[in-house]
């Protein structure tokens, strides 16, 4: 098949290129590079079925296409607030842009939204049918608000004009390609634990989160696109830990020296976020399969390789 694959140069972006490319079909990757690196796809770039796209999900016209993996947005706080006002205009416009991409192609588009629509959870853990507890006038407003949006217009579409739409709930997920500088709390931790410098917590380390090996999470992307179920569907490891237990299991993992420091916690940070995936093992049959601790050493060797 042609798939589109857009915010392909990301961190999740990237390793979805590389395994539609392996299992045959012909990729078109879309990225304005604005948080994703062209460096991660230029394995690629010389691959006769995969194509790289410079250009904004906002206003890129492309030609036919069977699907759509619509991934464009940062994902981490640090990125996505940077310019708070893109990030939603990417969310609604650029989400708009790939309905009306699959409407004149008759593509169907998986919409990779995420976890954060369930803001500051007061449910645990959670399931699709929860509608969440977010602040619309926060700091990460323009992310939780915006993939909100976008799940919306797809719904819309679908209804509308029989737009052939999946939803995809994105818990947290780690792996190669993970970017140095966003944020992200497991890159952190490895970059920080491997050149021994202080681990950063924020707020008490007490808060948890649930890591699934991006692996795992692409066998529920691909399935999930490939199934007859428009979703939402939570894609995510419900192993649940705090953040004080990934950053010394890191510390172990490394054999660093590195001590631990608390900082303030940012405004808005969601004290749980545990999937409830009862959905996707029973209408996709989808279980993540590596473990934390053998993620996290693939992970830790991906950036001690010098990435």
């Amino acid at each position: 098949m042609r798939i589109l694959v857009t915010g392909g140069c990301g961190f999740i972006g990237t390793n979805l290129c590389r395994l539609l490319i392996k299992q045959g079909h012909h990729v078109i990757c879309l990225d304005n590079c604005s948080s994703g690196k062209k460096d991660n796809i230029k394995s690629l770039l010389s691959h006769p079925h995969f194509v790289f796209v410079e250009g904004d999900v906002m206003d890129t016209t492309l030609g036919m296409v069977d699907q759509i993996y619509h991934l464009a947005c940062p994902a981490s706080p640090k990125n996505y607030q940077k310019d708070p006002i893109a990030t939603a205009k990417t969310n609604f416009i650029g989400t708009l842009n790939m309905l009306n991409l699959a409407k004149s192609t008759n593509a169907r588009i998986l919409l990779s939204s995420t976890s954060e629509i369930y803001g500051d959870p007061q449910v645990s853990p959670q399931s699709e049918s929860y509608w969440g507890n977010v602040n619309s006038i926060g700091i990460r407003s323009c992310y939780d608000e915006g993939k909100r949006i976008a799940e919306t217009l797809m719904m819309d579409y679908n209804r509308m004009f029989g737009i052939d739409v999946r939803i995809a709930r994105i818990f947290n997920t780690y792996g190669p390609f993970l970017a140095h500088n966003d944020g992200r709390v497991v890159s952190n931790f490895i970059i920080q634990a491997l050149s021994g410098e202080d681990i950063t917590i924020y707020g008490d380390g007490q808060q948890t989160r649930s890591f699934c090996y991006v692996d795992d999470l692409l066998s529920g992307l691909v399935k999930l696109m490939n199934s007859d179920h428009v979703g939402p569907v939570n894609l995510g490891n419900p192993n649940e830990l705090t953040i004080l237990d990934l950053s010394n299991k890191i510390i172990e993992l490394t054999e660093s020296k590195s001590r631990i420091i608390f900082c303030p916690l940012p405004e808005d940070d969601p004290k749980v976020r545990k999937p409830d995936i009862t959905k996707a093992k029973g209408l996709l049959e989808w279980f993540p399969d590596i473990s934390l601790e053998t993620g996290l050493k693939l992970t830790i060797q991906y950036f001690k390789n010098g990435a």
